[in-house]
């Protein structure tokens, strides 16, 4: 982009528009509000509405400065650099695989830019919410997807997708708990001892290093998923966000829908008891079941212990950075991990002790 502005952004979208679709012109522009991403967003208004062909609003994505992911960049996960944005690497394999991702209207990776279609607003977690929902049939939506992407990903995925070369290992593991060890334990667990509790920890990212891993969104979560009405009056997902997928165990994305944020107000542990049974039976129809229920189990409560943990620290960093509104969450993922060390609570004492769980 010539112009670094918000202003050069409009400026590619409505001559992208104009000549994608003859006749058709960009009537408004609105920044949306991202998550916590260096990317922008905005959403266009497309005239005239009744135009053959042209949608009636799409969405401008401001790519940021950077290609990967902060952890990518500090361990060193990825050589050579792609010679490619990860998003549109992942986009045409997850397009290949029939997921349902936004399509792709056009792409100008040298000037940071692209045009893609607009899902909508209404998310997995708002719908959830809503009077009279059925959280577990709206998210049973989100476990099928999920199941295309862990059986069907894992196995057409090769070399040419970039998300084979990213593993969400050991180390990985242990980085993300950095941030709860330098800021979210004393929060939680004012005078705690961190380096008594550092080596569980490491026994923690551990364990989790040994199950076999699966292609992963790595953020699915009921924010990163929209609803749109389908046929039939079904509702239809759409997933977004997928740039940063890698290889990790399979409870993890699980974890992450299940019990990340405010999860909790819609996801009872019932409702989450069927959806990972019916997680369980699909790959057992799938021929894709390489655990024991128990040790899938177990993965699951590791898989939670650990997102909760990571995100009660990258919530504080936040707010210590300046990006408010994150904190709220922490009681929620501080009892997730309470919740998953009750059980464990021999193979982790010193965390267990310090969370009171």
């Amino acid at each position: 982009m010539t112009e670094s502005s918000a202003n050069g952004f409009e400026r590619w979208a409505a001559a992208v528009i104009a000549r994608r679709w003859p006749g058709a012109r960009l009537d408004n522009i609105v920044a949306l509000r991202g998550d916590l991403s260096t990317r922008r967003f905005w959403r266009a208004t497309i005239a005239p509405r009744d135009l053959r062909d042209a949608p009636p609003t799409a969405i401008v994505v401001d790519l940021g400065p950077d290609d990967l992911p902060r952890y990518v960049r500090v361990l060193n996960l990825v050589t050579p650099a792609p010679l490619e944005p990860p998003w549109l690497n992942l986009h045409r394999f997850l397009t290949s695989l029939g997921a349902p991702i936004p399509a792709l209207y056009e792409a100008a990776p040298a000037e940071r830019a692209m045009l893609v279609e607009d899902v909508g607003d209404l998310t997995l977690l708002e719908a959830a919410k809503r009077s009279g929902a059925n959280a577990a049939d709206l998210y049973r939506l989100a476990v099928e997807e999920l199941l295309r992407l862990h059986v069907d990903g894992t196995r057409k995925i090769d070399d040419a997708c970039i998300a084979r070369q990213i593993a969400y290992d050991a180390r990985l593991f242990e980085w993300e708990l950095k941030e709860f060890l330098e800021l979210g334990l004393e929060l939680v667990s004012p005078g705690a001892d961190a380096e008594s509790i550092r080596p569980e920890l490491a026994a923690l990212a551990t364990r989790l290093d040994r199950y076999p891993r699966v292609f992963s969104h790595r953020d699915y979560h009921g924010q990163n998923l929209y609803l749109q009405n389908g046929v039939r009056l079904r509702m239809r997902l759409r997933m977004i966000d997928f740039q940063d997928a890698l290889m990790a165990p399979a409870a993890q994305d699980l974890a992450v829908l299940l019990t990340t944020r405010d999860a909790d107000d819609v996801i009872t542990p019932a409702i989450e008891k069927r959806l990972l049974d019916f997680y369980s039976a699909g790959l057992a129809r799938r021929g894709a079941s390489e655990l024991s229920d128990a040790n899938f189990a177990t993965s699951y409560q590791l898989c939670v212990l650990q997102h909760a943990l990571k995100m009660i620290g990258r919530f504080e960093l936040f707010e210590r950075g300046g990006k408010t509104g994150y904190r709220i969450y922490i009681p929620h993922v501080l009892k997730q991990a309470r919740r998953m060390l009750a059980p464990l609570r021999g193979d982790f004492p010193r965390l267990a002790e310090a969370l009171n769980a």
